[in-house]
């Protein structure tokens, strides 16, 4: 017996609940094989480039910057440039992503690049998103060895890479990318994000405080495919 099966064991008998009977376990098994959706709003419906302008829309009004790339080649440069607007210095702690694998970061030679979890020393993070939600200009993050979950909130400055095509219009969309992300084996990642602009608190006198759990800045390179 696994440590989890070992756990909601313990959970069951607590309720007094004993085995699941063949029929409710066919009825979750069902009910987990074909989600059903919830209500979808309005504001989350739209063409692609409707909603692609609502996300580029909904994220700046959440205090996170855009900057629109033609090619992940121009991913460097556009770092370097954030950088020296915000007069940070040019190191970056990025995620060993298949889509940054590919990247000529030697087209940036003032650019630091190191690859991997970060231990919180690092400045800057890169991480790629699976998908982006219009309806709140929200990023959603997945775990893995591919998206370290340090990198979401330890650097000071998050920079995340989302492709056009990852855009989708509402969370009930953002979770079918997950599923097809999570593949026939439905192995759900030990870590979903939701990260909807940098990170913020105003729980102390009502004065909205940036960095207070996270990040303090919340910086999307909105690639096209």
């Amino acid at each position: 017996m696994s440590g989890r099966d070992a756990m909601l064991g313990r959970i069951r008998t607590a309720l007094g609940r004993g085995t699941l009977d063949a029929g409710a376990a066919a009825e979750i098994d069902a009910r987990l094989g074909q989600p059903a959706r919830n209500l979808v709003p309005e504001r989350a419906k739209g063409d692609d480039d409707t909603l692609v302008s609502r996300f580029v829309s909904m994220a700046e009004e959440a205090s996170a910057s855009v900057a629109r790339l033609s090619s992940a080649s121009d991913i460097p440069a556009a770092i370097a440039e954030y950088l020296s607007s915000q007069n940070l210095p040019k190191s970056l702690r990025r995620a060993e992503h298949p889509a940054l694998e590919t990247v000529d970061w030697s087209a940036s030679p003032l650019l630091s690049v190191t690859t991997g979890p970060t231990d919180g020393n690092d400045m800057v993070g890169l991480s790629v998103a699976l998908a982006g939600v219009a309806e709140t200009g929200t990023l959603v993050m997945a775990s893995g060895p591919q998206s370290p979950i340090t990198l979401n909130f330890l650097p000071d400055t998050h920079v995340v890479m989302v492709r056009r095509s990852d855009i989708v219009g509402g969370y009930e969309d953002s979770w079918d990318r997950l599923r097809a992300h999570m593949g026939e084996r439905r192995r759900m990642p030990r870590a979903v994000n939701f990260i909807t602009g940098p990170s913020r608190s105003a729980d102390i006198e009502q004065t909205l405080l940036l960095g207070a759990h996270g990040p303090r800045r919340l910086h999307i390179l909105l690639l096209d495919d």
